[in-house]
């Protein structure tokens, strides 16, 4: 009886109290962020090699102040192999696969929406309409499949 008493979820009040505050912290949590965790969870492509961020300009300090309002620059990089460097602006999301070749590109968003376009033989692509929100590409290239990491939204 002694532990009862001691205990903060002894008293109602403050058990309440401590799940309004539980319920507020998981409110505040950025959707997109929520949209990437399902994601995670939901998509698996085993034949795809995946593409890791190496380079995004929304965080390089000394570029942001230049470079505020031009397009955000992408690079990911596949083990050395393939790299893919892209151009996210307000219209397109324009990239090019190094080194070139020719292929397809399918930009997915987490709801499921698709557009695929061609990759030409010099490995260059465009997408239209440019992602507004979190996003992530699958270049398919002669004998290699590559996936990015899923990309949120330009926040700085």
């Amino acid at each position: 009886m002694s532990d009862m008493a001691t205990s903060p979820w002894a008293d109602d009040d403050r058990l309440l109290a401590a799940l309004r505050d539980a319920v507020r912290a998981a409110a505040a949590v950025p959707p997109e962020f929520t949209e990437i965790g399902k994601a995670v969870f939901t998509w698996h492509d085993p034949e795809a090699e995946l593409a890791l961020l190496v380079y995004d300009s929304a965080y390089d300090r000394d570029l942001v102040a230049v470079t505020r309002g031009g397009p955000r620059t992408l690079i990911f990089d596949a083990g050395g192999q393939l790299t893919i460097e892209v151009e996210v602006g307000p219209d397109v999301l324009v990239g090019q696969v190094l080194p070139p070749r020719p292929g397809t590109v399918e930009r997915h968003l987490p709801g499921g929406d698709v557009a695929t376009a061609p990759i030409d033989d010099g490995g260059g692509f465009a997408l239209r309409p440019s992602p507004a929100g979190t996003f992530r590409l699958r270049c398919s290239c002669e004998e290699h499949v590559l996936t990015t990491a899923w990309v949120p939204p330009d926040l700085a």
